[in-house]
């Protein structure tokens, strides 16, 4: 079974990513390990409040990063 720091070291992966080619993959498998640990919780009844709220923010934060990456390829593709 996976554990909450399976997921926190792809979250920290894809934040800590500096080559804008391969971010793309990095936010994916970050989004992959929530996504396998959220499907856990219905094994252990929703997790603790902490990590709920951490796994809600890094969401937040992935989304807010693959918006930028967005915006950065538009960019590049522009200049």
């Amino acid at each position: 079974m996976q554990t909450e720091h399976s997921w926190l070291k792809t979250y920290h992966d894809a934040l800590l990513e500096t080559d804008w080619t391969r971010i793309e993959e990095k936010i994916e498998a970050a989004h992959s390990g929530i996504r396998a640990r959220l499907n856990e919780f219905s094994l252990d009844h929703g997790g603790t409040p902490e990590e709920n709220q951490y796994i809600e923010d890094a969401l937040n934060a992935l989304n807010v990063l693959r918006k930028e990456v967005a915006a950065w390829q538009r960019s590049s593709r522009a200049g």
